[in-house]
């Protein structure tokens, strides 16, 4: 049996990656470890496109289907324009619901300026909770989106707003009722309100204006685990700072009471940014400019040095992603 959450690194270049062997000319980036976009040559322009499914969240999952694949493309240094949403509803799902779902996703896709082009909406008993499988689409100038296979030992890693941001929201929304013996009445509404600042368009396309060597939204996994994949696709090292994770005080209480650690926590509204040394100030003026807070955590190092992250204790290995620690709460 296997566990809850995305399949492993090697389980899923085993029966997934390895399993796809045609291929066509005009696809530029194809599946990978830490690829969430696919690229394909468009003529005078490439077409990027990013799917993911929102499963964990129910309360607040019209708004986060669009966030998610809107991210992924917003990684690559580009604008999202357009998205699909495929809805699988369980039975006992009313018209209230659907419209409560909708809403959220059209207020959303219509601040983030991407139209709702397609999808599909079906009531099934296949599901017992809400699904949203969502498809981003961006479009970018000939070899104009941003490629981690471009990162180099020296670059800087830096990462926008804190982590856990997302995983602390769902949790907030989900468990309010348990948190209430937890955290006090402000604390509650910090912790949900995190959910208003998991978009990252606005500081992918603006670091993709100054040029990076890779991005990655900080989804499943969480910080440690972008790092780790971002490293798989460049085949380098990295020397993380713990210390300089940035984090709220609400997050670390949240995943306290439930046991997780808030560097492996699902954190969409957080991007990892790998930036040449170079290029360091031009970010953080950037990022200072748009309103968005920028920390440097870490550097990339030689490949022979390891993934590792400098604790209190000394020097640790980042071992690849495992089934996400929202799982651990909402699979109890």
């Amino acid at each position: 049996m296997l566990k809850t959450g995305k399949l492993d690194s090697e389980l899923l270049k085993k029966i997934v990656f390895d399993k796809i062997t045609y291929r066509r000319p005009e696809v530029l980036t194809r599946p990978g470890i830490g690829e969430d976009c696919a690229v394909v040559d468009f003529g005078s322009y490439d077409c990027v496109m990013s799917t993911d499914p929102i499963t964990a969240a129910i309360s607040d999952i019209g708004r986060l289907s669009i966030h998610i694949s809107c991210n992924d493309i917003a990684s690559n240094g580009i604008e999202p324009l357009g998205i699909m949403l495929a809805v699988m509803l369980p039975v006992g799902t009313t018209e209230e619901d659907i419209e409560e779902m909708m809403r959220q996703a059209g207020e959303v896709s219509a601040k983030l300026g991407v139209e709702i082009i397609g999808g599909h909406t079906e009531i099934t008993p296949a599901v017992n909770t809400p699904v949203i499988v969502s498809t981003a689409i961006g479009r970018a100038p000939k070899s104009g989106s941003q490629q981690a296979d471009q990162l180099v030992p020296g670059d800087y890693i830096m990462i926008t707003k804190a982590a856990g941001l997302e995983g602390t929201g769902i949790i907030a929304l989900d468990y309010e009722d348990e948190l209430e013996n937890v955290l006090t009445a402000d604390e509650i509404a910090e912790a949900k309100s995190m959910l208003d600042h998991v978009s990252v368009v606005t500081e992918g396309v603006a670091a993709g204006k100054v040029g990076t060597h890779g991005m990655h939204d900080v989804t499943e996994g969480g910080v440690l685990g972008a790092v780790w994949e971002l490293c798989q696709i460049a085949g380098t090292g990295a020397e993380v700072w713990e210390d300089q994770i940035p984090v709220k005080d609400v997050t670390l209480k949240v995943c306290e009471h439930f046991g997780i650690n808030h560097l492996r926590l699902i954190s969409s509204g957080c991007m990892v940014i790998m930036t040449p040394p170079d290029k360091k100030e031009e970010m953080e003026a950037v990022m200072a400019e748009a309103g968005v807070e920028m920390s440097c955590i870490g550097v990339i190092t030689e490949a022979d040095k390891g993934i590792m992250m400098k604790t209190a204790s000394g020097m640790e290995e980042i071992a690849s992603p495992d089934s996400d620690e929202l799982y651990k709460v909402v699979g109890r």
